[in-house]
């Protein structure tokens, strides 16, 4: 197991069909930064990862789905655990954007170990996202 001071980045390379729908996605609603760029791709700080957008139309299609709750998840989905507080904000902005969910913001195992706040949203491209949450990460992100 990698042990190290500073937690390793992780980086993610997906495809998108329009470079600057990404670019305001990403940036306009998620809230990344921008890094490098070039007319082909573009570097995005998602909150201390590296995520690169890059332009390849023919690879921009549906994933497949699952049950999970009684809900149909994109089995091939990305995204981040938030703090509480930051999920709520994000949500909120999607829906202030007008934002189609794919799974509406929701609450799982409410109560019980393991409570968490989740949902899933696409970016121009079809790429599916996953954002969520839990009342203490420490302990539960990894819980069994």
């Amino acid at each position: 197991m990698l042990m190290s001071q500073t937690p390793p980045r992780f980086h993610l390379a997906f495809p998108v069909d329009d470079l600057e729908a990404a670019r305001a996605f990403y940036t306009g609603l998620v809230g990344c930064r921008i890094g490098r760029s070039s007319d082909r791709w573009i570097d995005f700080d998602m909150f201390g990862h590296q995520v690169v957008a890059h332009l390849s139309p023919e690879e921009c299609t549906d994933s497949q789905t699952a049950g999970v709750d009684g809900k149909s998840v994109p089995v091939r989905h990305f995204g981040l655990v938030l703090e509480w507080e930051e999920w709520e904000q994000l949500g909120e902005r999607f829906k202030a954007a007008g934002t189609e969910f794919v799974v509406d913001p929701y609450i799982r195992f409410a109560g019980q170990p393991g409570e968490q706040g989740t949902f899933f949203v696409r970016d121009p491209a079809g790429n599916a996202l996953e954002f969520k949450t839990f009342r203490d990460i420490e302990t539960q992100l990894f819980a069994n």
